[in-house]
């Protein structure tokens, strides 16, 4: 099954024309860091539904601490709740830890175990309230920053583009990054 992944950075999504591009699924950003909601979010998951798109979230994390990867957890899984986003409306709940824009680099890289144990508090989260739960990460991540064989067996959603199968076993695969869907570019994905 394949989909897009989408935020606020992609603008407005026209979720007509990805359902008609023979996409199944988006995977919508439910908001980064501590307390700030993707601004697309309701917009994006009421309009992905109507066009009948199943849906997944997930949420970019700032923490450099366990303690605030557990705020960012009781964030989104609030958020969920107060928009009626129950387990059985979800492919899943992925917290994504890398650092695309350094925000971890320029304020001290946190340790491999203290990454690994931000994702464990993220995924238990959700796994508590019933949530499918997983990381995402790209290789580099998982050979380098997290040890993804303590996460107790969640939800591995690998982003590794223009690779001609995922080294690694996942659940979802991000093959490209530069999916032209009618005029608009997106992440693209296969939901194995």
């Amino acid at each position: 099954m394949k989909g897009i992944d989408v935020s606020e950075n992609n603008g407005v999504v026209d979720f007509e024309s990805v359902k008609n591009a023979g996409f199944e699924f988006a995977i919508i950003r439910v908001g980064y860091g501590n307390g700030h909601l993707d601004e697309c979010f309701y917009r994006n998951v009421n309009e992905a539904l109507r066009c009948g798109l199943q849906i997944g979230v997930y949420h970019y994390s700032y923490a450099l601490n366990e303690e605030r990867a557990r705020q960012e957890s009781e964030f989104v899984v609030n958020t969920l709740n107060q928009c009626g986003l129950t387990p059985d409306k979800l492919l899943g709940v992925y917290f994504d830890m890398e650092d695309a824009d350094c925000y971890k680099e320029r304020h001290g890289m946190p340790s491999w175990q203290t990454i690994t144990n931000m994702c464990s508090i993220a995924v238990n989260r959700f796994w508590k309230d019933g949530y499918v739960a997983g990381i995402y990460a790209n290789n580099d991540w998982l050979d380098n920053y997290i040890d993804y064989e303590q996460l107790g067996g969640c939800s591995l959603w690998l982003a590794e583009p223009y690779a001609s199968e995922p080294r690694r076993k996942c659940n979802i695969w991000q093959y490209s990054f530069k999916e032209l869907i009618n005029g608009q570019e997106f992440d693209a994905n296969i939901l194995f």
